[in-house]
């Protein structure tokens, strides 16, 4: 207490005070002069005892203030009465326990970032030494054809590298929160139009039958532009499933509660164990394909479902695997 030079003034103060009460009281009479000090004496031993258990409580706090400074696991503020002091012990465990969530998410968003570098790290070293490898032969090779055979397949494996870095950049923008979505009325059938165009001379080169059922006047709210590249994404999806001589059908419905969009493809479905984990980042199933990289699916949820939307996957009872994209009235 005595490190506090308001209590240091306070203490002079009071003595000084308490002094010149016991001389007038003695100057009085000896009687008063008693009482003075008796006075003095209790209400100078009721303001210390008080004043060192305030300071007792403080001092407490500022411990536990200390360990959560040096990264204690625990905080405990013991409670006091109503008051002052009971009020700021409740203001600082409010504080501390926010710091302490907030340090959780970080560490939570570090091991992410680890496990997603590391992710990344492994998703690019399978093609990397692919190229490798296909360059070792170029050298070697003296037939022509093998060597522009060769070419055409390092061509490839940079175009699925290209795709795999664009789709983890666009990944990392929505992760950090910097895109903003438009909100515009959507034609469902310009959208799946535009969706489509991309894979149409793929199909046909496949032999993949493609149905369409869109209703004419059917409206979706939402970002015109990312809604397509999500789109997208299941169609790549469902169009490796379905493999050649293959079908795909989407049918669009609407009614009062949500506008749905539905793609069926004729590939051979999930595994069971699959089906919880098909969204999930960098995950592969079992009937994934070899230029598979668990990526197309984890950022088209996260496209729809940062518009308000939300899909879902299972496998079709008459065969291959459909998506359903639900956007609520």
């Amino acid at each position: 207490m005595l490190r506090n030079r308001e209590f240091r003034k306070f203490s002079i103060f009071f003595s000084l005070i308490a002094a010149a009460t016991v001389m007038l009281g003695f100057a009085i009479n000896t009687l008063a002069g008693i009482l003075s000090i008796a006075s003095v004496t209790a209400f100078g031993t009721t303001f210390f005892t008080f004043t060192k258990a305030r300071y007792k409580s403080i001092a407490q706090i500022s411990d536990q203030i200390d360990l959560v400074l040096h990264h204690a696991d625990r905080l405990y503020i013991c409670e006091s009465d109503e008051g002052e002091l009971s009020i700021l012990q409740s203001e600082i465990t409010k504080m501390t326990l926010r710091i302490r969530e907030q340090n959780d998410a970080l560490k939570k968003e570090k091991e992410h970032l680890s496990d997603s570098l590391a992710d990344i790290a492994h998703q690019l070293r399978t093609p990397l030494t692919s190229v490798n490898l296909i360059l070792s032969l170029l050298e070697n090779n003296p037939d022509e054809n093998k060597r522009k055979a060769l070419i055409r397949e390092t061509k490839e494996l940079f175009v699925q590298m290209d795709w795999l870095l664009t789709s983890l950049l666009k990944l990392s923008r929505l992760d950090a929160g910097i895109v903003v979505f438009k909100s515009e009325q959507i034609d469902a059938n310009t959208l799946i139009s535009a969706a489509l165009h991309p894979f149409l001379i793929p199909m046909e080169l496949h032999d993949i039958a493609l149905q369409t059922d869109v209703p004419k006047g059917i409206l979706i709210q939402g970002d015109s532009g990312w809604l397509s590249e999500a789109i997208q994404n299941i169609l790549k999806n469902c169009i490796e499933s379905a493999g050649d001589n293959g079908k795909i059908e989407i049918v669009c419905e609407d009614n009062s509660l949500f506008t749905e969009i539905a793609i069926h493809d004729s590939g051979a479905g999930f595994e069971k164990e699959d089906l919880l984990c098909l969204f999930d980042r960098f995950y592969r199933g079992k009937n994934a394909g070899v230029a598979g990289y668990g990526i197309g699916l984890a950022l088209c949820k996260t496209i729809i479902t940062r518009q308000g939307g939300t899909i879902t996957a299972k496998n079709h009872p008459q065969g291959g695997a459909i998506f359903a994209i639900r956007f609520p009235k």
